[in-house]
């Protein structure tokens, strides 16, 4: 009976030792500042809005786009579709989230995370893991400050308020700081 205890001790924590391990028992923190971006230019792709349009696409620590443009390792990524610039590229200033109902698109402003038919548009974070996603988490609002911004390199801060899975509104503090890679195509 002693023995058939040690060997079940032992064995439970083999397999506890082989689990993943996450800070609170979920998957991993947000990352505070993300490690890759491409920077979309869309140019005037609106008929009714007379500025152009970019997106960011960024990405954590060990998240990366193949050269297929697919998704592979494991990370956070950070998608801002409709970024309304003066001009033809992101440009330096406080950028804000625009009010849906209220708003009309201008120069500074975004579009806030919006669920269109099961497909995220806007701002929002994915979670994916082994390539595989795991979760989408729509941004409600927020801003970000663009300290620098030249063709291929950028300094930026994100506060983000997003509704999490009870209900609760959130804070979500990020940067990135580097160089703005091209789309692949």
């Amino acid at each position: 009976m002693k023995h058939s205890f040690v060997v079940y001790l032992l064995l439970t924590a083999v397999l506890l030792w082989g689990c993943k391990r996450y800070p609170s028992g979920g998957k991993p923190s947000m990352p505070e500042q993300y490690a890759t971006a491409y920077q979309e230019i869309y140019g005037h792709c609106y008929d009714s809005i007379d500025f152009p349009v970019v997106a960011l696409d960024l990405y954590g620590e060990g998240l990366y786009l193949t050269n297929e443009r697919r998704m592979a390792g494991t990370g956070y990524n950070l998608y801002l579709s409709d970024i309304f610039v003066p001009d033809s590229l992101l440009a330096a200033g406080e950028y804000t989230t625009l009010s849906p109902a209220t708003d009309t698109p201008a120069p500074f402003t975004f579009l806030p995370g919006h669920d269109w038919e099961g497909t995220p548009t806007g701002i929002y974070l994915l979670y994916v893991e082994e390539g595989v996603l795991q979760s989408i988490q729509l941004i409600d609002s927020g801003r970000m400050v663009v300290k620098a911004a030249e063709e291929d390199y950028a300094d930026i801060d994100f506060t983000f308020y997003y509704r999490d899975i009870y209900g609760y509104k959130s804070t979500y503090n990020t940067s990135f700081k580097g160089t703005l890679l091209p789309v692949k195509k």
